[in-house]
Formats: C-alpha cells, structure tokens, sequence
C-alpha cells in the first residue's frame, strides 16, 4: 500500500535504491529488471507525476493515451502501426520532448508510427508529413502537400508550410494594458499546491503554464473557479481549497469554459445552443404564407408536435438499440433526415425550406441572411471563433471538444458585455492548427478589449507568448511541484532561470 502512494517517480527511485543479498538478487533479477522499465517508459512519456494508485477514470484523455504507449514501447513489439491522435495534448514543451523521443524510439524499433498532430517540433522530427485542407469541414478533404518537413516548407500552396518557415506567424497586435484591480487568491494548499499566493490581474489575458502535473489545474478550475463561484452565486459561501480570495467585487460573473459536449443527444446544435435558432423560426413564422396558414414558431420546432416528422419525433434519425452493444442510428425513412413534416417544408424563405437552412454552413447562412441583422450578428460571432465551415444544424454529439468550446465562445461573444465576467478556459488550443489559434486569439483579445479577464491553462506557446500576465507554477510535477517559479509579463519570465516556461520563451526568441 505504501508503495502504490508513491509517484512513478518517487517509485522508480525506491526500486533503483534497493539492495539485496547475492542469493535474493537471483531471484529477484527479472522481476525487478522489469519493474525498472516500465516505470522508466511512464518516465519517458511525461507521466512521472502520477502516483500509481491513481484511479484510471480520473486521468485526461491525453494521460490515458500516453499511458497506453508506455505499455506499447514496454511490449517491444516490431512491425506494428501505431496511430495516435494529438499524444502532445496536455503536455509542456519540455514533457513533449521526451514524448517524441520515445514515438522515434517505436519508429526505430522497426514500426510505423502515424500521428495527427498541430505541434510544431513534433511536425519539424517527423520523416513524412500529409498537410490536409485546404479549409476546414465540406472546404477541406484534400491531401495539399506531402513529403519531408523541408518539401512542406517549400510548398507554396501549404498554410502549414509557411507557419513552419516563419512566413506566418500567430500575433496579436503590441498593446500596453493596464490592469483594472487584482484578484488574489491566498493561501491554496489541495492536492499538490504548497501554501501558493497568486495574483491575476483583471481586465488583462493572463495564462498560467507549467510543466504537466505542476497544479496548474488545481488551482484555476478547483480551488480558484469553485471558490469563485461560491462567493459570486452563492449566499452562504465555502470557500475551498485556499484561505481567502481578495478582489471579488470587481468581478460579477465567472464563467468556465471547457470543452464538454454542448449536448448529449442529436437534437442540440450550434443552432439551438447559441439561441440563433429562436430568431430563424420567428423569421420563418412570419413569412406571408406562414400566417395564411396560422403557423407559429412552434411549428418549426422540432422538439414539439405540429410541424415536426412524428416518424422520428424531429431527429431526422432513429435510434436502433442493440443489446450489448452501443446504440446505432440510422436516417429516419419518412423525412430522409430533414426531420420536418411536408407541410411545414412547403414554407420557403428565398426559396429555401427551414430544414434547407439547417443544413447550411455558417458561411453560407450569414450571406443568405445578411439583411436580417439579429440573425446576421450571432452567425458572425459562430464565423469569428473559426466555426466558419459547421453546419447549423450540425449534431452536437458530432463537434470535437475544440469546436464545442468554439460553440460556447460565440455564445459569449454575441451575450452584451458587463466588462467585469471571468473566462476561464483550459487548453483551447487543443486541436488547433496555427490559423484556427490566431483566431481564438483575436475572439480572446475581444473579450479583454471589452473589460473582461482572461484566465487560460495552456501549453500552447503561441498563446503564451501573447498573454499581457503569465504566472508559471513548477518547478516540476506531482509533489515536487505546486509551487509560483514566476510571474509576470513573457519577457520577464524569458529571464526565469528555474522556469521550464522561461527556457522555451527565451529559445523562441521573446
């Protein structure tokens, strides 16, 4: 049991430090030879910080993912083809590293190893690259360049290529942003954190980095956002997780947000989550031969009875279940997935049904309704966070988390601004190529423009770089981290001798 508390690396120490009788290390050899290894691969892929009684539904999907490949690389299997989906998710430059040491160390064992990755150095190490586009959704689907890093960078039809040449670069224009206040949170001690102080600026962009495991987590979403929301919502406030937090009264909102689904069954939509869809039905139930007919907006609901296909109550799908085994659907047969009855499909607007706008792109709906300007104003917001090629009607259990949070976003985005509301995000950059976080950038730097703070968990260094406030926790992860290295704008923290953040800033030229 007291083995089991410790971190793989406060585990890979013991197991080094034991020592043994000639006739016990006979018997203890392979066994042990083994333990070493594998706690050597958990090493290796970043994960030293977990303790290895760790319960597996508490870790995030990039830690369950690296945990796989150390028991891959532990198998020494040859002649496999290993296909990993971002493994760079989470993980600072200095984890990344070690990360890609060990994908090279799989390739060279003699298997192939294909990653779909946005990260730079991990495109720079590669031996093969495909540059996939050239947008994004129906405007993408096309293989733009393949060959070596250098061939991609030559390649003048590759956006990729020219981000990889310096050709272009993400920024945000030089601005010298004074803060508004300070919000202070004093004395968090949970989990890891040590007895830490930390001050956010409010009304600037503040990111708080760190190697993985270092608290960053811990101390934004479950120390920082709880306490927040505690004493901003509730009348008898629990503050958890820190002594007190001074500076709330010039906050009056905090949002968090992460990337859950925006909803968990086929009817949520980008449509419906961003309340665009509300004024789409009032536009439709107000057409000349909508009020012949006595059609309310209810009538282009397809949660509720009246205009909805009834075969398949409005999903356009029906769900077929399939005992032990996950539920399949399949296009409901009467409405041929448009999800309206036949009458309600005869109301066209410019010649279009409802069920026609549904299945527009966001681009293609904001010129279709460009004269209606409640309509044209939220499509611009969904455009601006880089949702350009979704679908309005697009099912929610069918968006990645990056575009769910983009959803999310735009909501905000389109809400009028009090100037004293807290965002809160946790590695939007997740799955973003450079284009896409330049935008999330731009959408980050209207939010602050307008008054707001800006509070992000991020790894991403182009973020980094463009914060007006960073505060780096480290030095390291799991116990020997939880504490402040430094704080303050990127050039300070270029200066940092201890921050790992500091090292990759100053190598990036800040």
């Amino acid at each position: 049991a007291e083995v089991t508390k410790l971190s793989v690396r406060a585990a890979a120490d013991f197991f080094l430090s034991l020592k043994f009788t000639d006739r016990e290390l006979v018997i203890a050899h392979r066994i042990l030879k083994e333990i070493r290894e594998r706690l050597g691969f958990l090493v290796n892929v970043g994960l030293d910080y977990l303790t290895l009684d760790r319960a597996a539904a508490t870790l995030s999907g990039g830690e369950g993912q690296r945990i796989r490949l150390a028991t891959q690389i532990g198998s020494g299997l040859v002649g496999v083809l290993y296909i990993l989906d971002e493994p760079s998710i989470g993980l600072h430059q200095r984890d990344n590293r070690r990360l890609l040491q060990t994908l090279l160390r799989l390739r060279d064992l003699g298997n192939t190893v294909v990653v779909v990755e946005h990260d730079t150095e991990t495109m720079q190490a590669a031996d093969h690259l495909l540059d996939m586009g050239p947008g994004a959704g129906s405007q993408g689907g096309y293989v733009i360049a393949q060959g070596t890093p250098q061939q991609i960078m030559a390649d003048p039809n590759s956006l990729t290529g020219q981000y990889l040449r310096g050709i272009q670069t993400v920024s945000v224009p030089q601005r010298q942003r004074k803060p508004r206040g300070t919000l202070s949170v004093i004395g968090a001690e949970k989990h890891n954190l040590k007895n830490v102080t930390a001050r956010i600026p409010l009304g600037l962009f503040t990111c708080v980095t760190g190697v993985s495991g270092s608290g960053k987590s811990t101390l934004v979403l479950e120390v920082l956002f709880h306490s927040l929301s505690q004493l901003l919502y509730h009348k008898k406030p629990k503050i958890d997780g820190c002594k007190d937090l001074r500076g709330v009264d010039a906050l009056d909102k905090v949002i968090d947000i992460d990337q859950s689904p925006i909803g968990r069954t086929p009817r949520s939509n980008p449509a419906t989550y961003t309340g665009l869809f509300g004024y789409i039905r009032d536009l439709y139930s107000n057409l000349l031969e909508s009020r012949v007919r006595g059609y309310k907006p209810g009538r282009y609901s397809f949660n509720v009875k009246g205009g909805r296909c009834e075969a398949c109550q409005g999903d356009g799908l029906i769900k077929i279940e399939m005992h032990f085994l996950p539920d399949v659907y399949v296009t409901c047969e009467v409405c041929k997935g448009q999800r309206y009855n036949r009458e309600t499909l005869e109301i066209h607007h410019k010649g279009k049904s409802i069920a026609d706008v549904l299945n527009m792109t966001v681009d293609d709906a904001l010129e279709f309704f460009e004269h209606i300007p409640l309509i044209k104003t939220k499509l611009q917001t969904l455009h601006d966070v880089g949702l350009h090629y979704v679908k309005l009607g697009q099912s929610a259990t069918t968006l990645s988390g990056g575009e769910a949070q983009r959803v999310k976003l735009s909501r905000e985005l389109s809400k009028r601004a009090t100037g004293r509301t807290m965002y809160i995000l946790d590695e939007p950059t997740t799955g973003l190529h450079f284009a896409d976080v330049q935008r999330l950038l731009d959408v980050l730097d209207r939010l602050v423009e307008a008054g707001n703070t800006v509070l992000v968990i991020e790894h991403n260094l182009d973020m980094i770089k463009n914060a007006d406030w960073i505060i780096d926790l480290g030095p390291e992860g799991g116990d020997r981290g939880g504490e402040i290295v430094a704080e303050g704008p990127p050039k300070e923290i270029a200066k940092a001798k201890r921050s790992y953040t500091g090292q990759v800033l100053k190598e990036a030229g800040v």
